[in-house]
């Protein structure tokens, strides 16, 4: 068999395959109880609106443009009705600093290729999201982890010059992230935008499930708090990534960047290289069933995922032994579940999935370096209230029998 490996790119050694899309493949195993995929819950979705949709389309005379080559900016009606979405979460802005994106993991994917050189240093959560580091490593980045408390613009600069390169952006999900479902506080947000003016970099706002707050009072986008202080959308260096996968339908593949036109006309031209242009006929489906059904398809996503999040939160009380400790999430798909130092949620899982059949993401997958062994990720979206208690009743009794083996 030919050996590829002196011919591949040296980047090509950092990507590794998602230990989450691997774990997904059990969701087809009918006797397993699955906490793992952080994806939304098709029954949810808004089947028949998008149905309706694709019909009015193709009976339009809309249906040779939908067939068509599109602009690589993205769907002019689709981007100012996120215009006015925008403008009602504090975020004034044009249709031109819009960009629709193939997901916004294609967003992550553009904004490492256009911030990163090799050792450049991307500071990110320890834990963060696995598709952002799996998109950024491709970029042959050094990563450090952004803490929003004592530590200096210096230490952070002095730490990637010794690593061959510079600090290039911040990278967060300020609501509800994804794994730990934590939100950073407005507090946060504005100590942020002071270290990324004084390290003169990027802020990239991962907003994915910013739409999906339960309970507690909502706080300004961290784009949202940078217009409020230096007056326009221009002056801004944070870059707002969104999508419509959490609230309307993930397969469609349809996100979108929101940012200063310097940022934007750039992204412009790596679309334009890549693949062109968003899906139209998906872009204009989006556009038909959010103008008409977006308000009312969060409010049932909402109070659905709401109850799931509570009734984990409960179960979680009842049978996790003492010793663990686990996030509150005011909205989100995901609770951080900490176990006590020595154990290892990877191991915990194969006798998991052997004994118990329930899955989960070990949380070592969302640490830049590997650490966290102690932890995972639990989904509540996909579950109903009856599920989330009979699977997290197995994962106490499992945790409860590694402890006493510890012991």
């Amino acid at each position: 068999m030919l050996n590829w490996d002196h011919i591949f790119a040296t980047r090509s050694s950092r990507m590794r395959a998602s230990e989450i899309r691997e774990l997904l493949k059990l969701l087809e195993r009918p006797d397993i109880i699955s906490f793992a995929g952080g994806i939304p819950d098709p029954a949810l979705f808004p089947d028949e609106a998008f149905k309706a949709a694709y019909a009015d389309i193709f009976s339009s005379d809309q249906a040779a443009a939908a067939l068509q080559y599109s602009v690589s900016e993205g769907y002019k009606p689709l981007r100012d009705w996120l215009k006015g979405e925008m403008a009602k979460i504090g975020i004034p802005c044009t249709a031109d600093n819009i960009f629709i994106t193939s997901g916004s993991q294609q967003a992550l994917d553009y904004l490492g290729k256009l911030f990163l050189s090799p050792k450049d240093t991307a500071l990110v959560g320890w834990p963060t999201y696995l598709g952002a580091l799996q998109a950024f490593n491709a970029y042959e980045p050094n990563y450090d982890q952004l803490t929003l408390g004592n530590r200096t613009p210096e230490s952070y600069r002095a730490a990637a010059e010794n690593l061959g390169g510079e600090v290039k952006f911040a990278y967060l999900s300020a609501d509800f992230a994804n794994p730990t479902g934590e939100t950073v506080d407005l507090d946060g947000r504005r100590r942020l935008l002071k270290l990324a003016d004084e390290l003169d970099i990027a802020i990239i706002e991962d907003a994915a499930y910013q739409s999906l707050r339960y309970d507690g009072e909502a706080i300004p986008p961290i784009l949202a708090l940078e217009i409020a202080k230096k007056g326009s959308i221009e002056n801004t260096r944070t870059i707002y990534s969104g999508s419509f996968s959490k609230t309307l339908a993930p397969g469609l593949r349809v996100g979108f960047v929101v940012a200063a036109m310097p940022v934007i006309r750039k992204l412009v031209l790596m679309k334009q290289a890549a693949d062109l242009h968003s899906s139209t006929i998906n872009q204009m489906a989006v556009a038909h069933v959010a103008t008409r059904h977006f308000d009312q398809q969060v409010a049932k996503i909402r109070a659905a995922y709401s109850a799931r999040r509570d009734a984990m939160l409960k179960a979680l009380e009842k049978y996790m032994p003492a010793g663990t400790t686990w996030t509150r999430p005011e909205g989100g798909m995901f609770i951080w579940v900490t176990l006590p130092v020595g154990m290892d949620g990877a191991e915990l899982l194969a006798r998991s999935i052997e004994t118990e059949k329930v899955a989960f993401v070990p949380g070592q997958a969302f640490f830049a370096d590997r650490s966290g062994a102690n932890t995972l990720r639990l989904s509540f979206s996909c579950a109903n209230e009856a599920v989330i208690d009979e699977g997290i009743k197995r994962l106490g009794r499992l945790v409860s029998g590694a402890m006493a083996v510890a012991a």
